[in-house]
Formats: structure tokens, sequence, C-alpha cells
């Protein structure tokens, strides 16, 4: 499994591979949701930590529950943003082509 941090230089290495927002994230917004990420962080570590620690099977699906309605709370606030910014701005400059793909992220966010 890759960790966090070498899936980030891996897409740092590819500047072509990711698209970047037209209007940036205010300051105490991209620190909640780093928070909200570091939680999530945090979590998981914690769940490596049970099977080190050799604990129960329920208590580890529990704590893996808590983390994947986590991401997915956290998904739906990133989809919230996209479709309040990033989308509206296509939108209006008319490429209504970013429906669709706001349509293909929620399909994937389930």
């Amino acid at each position: 499994m890759m960790s966090i941090e070498k899936a980030l230089a891996a897409e740092a290495e590819c500047p072509a591979c990711h698209r970047h927002k037209h209007t940036p994230r205010e300051e105490a917004e991209l620190r909640q949701l780093k928070n909200r990420l570091n939680r999530m962080v945090g979590q998981l570590g914690g769940i490596a930590r049970m099977l080190d620690e050799n604990r129960y099977c329920g208590d580890i699906l529990i704590q893996i529950a808590a983390v994947e309605r986590a991401l997915q709370s956290f998904g739906y606030i990133i989809l919230q943003e996209h479709m309040q910014t990033c989308m509206v701005e296509d939108i209006l400059a008319g490429r209504r082509e970013s429906v669709d793909e706001v349509v293909d992220l929620i399909k994937k966010l389930k």
C-alpha cells in the first residue's frame, strides 16, 4: 500500500496529471478541510495500532466504519464546494460539460 506522502510525491512528479481550481479556497476553509483530513489519518493510524495490538475484529470494524463515514462526509463537502465554485464558473463560461462531470463525480462518491 502506498503512503500518503508517496502518493503526493508521485502526483507532484506529473503536473499534467492534475488540474487546479480557478478560485482558491479561503484560508479558514482550507484549514477546516485539512483538520478533518488529519483526523481521518489519525483514525487510520489508530486502526493500524489496533491490528498491532491484536484487538477484537468487531472493534476494528467499528473504527473502519467511522473512517468510511468521515471520508464520505469529507467527499460531500468537497463536492458541494466544487458545485458552488468550479461548476458555476464553468457554466457561466459556457462549459456545459461540467454538468456531466459532476454527475460522474456523484456516482463515484456512492
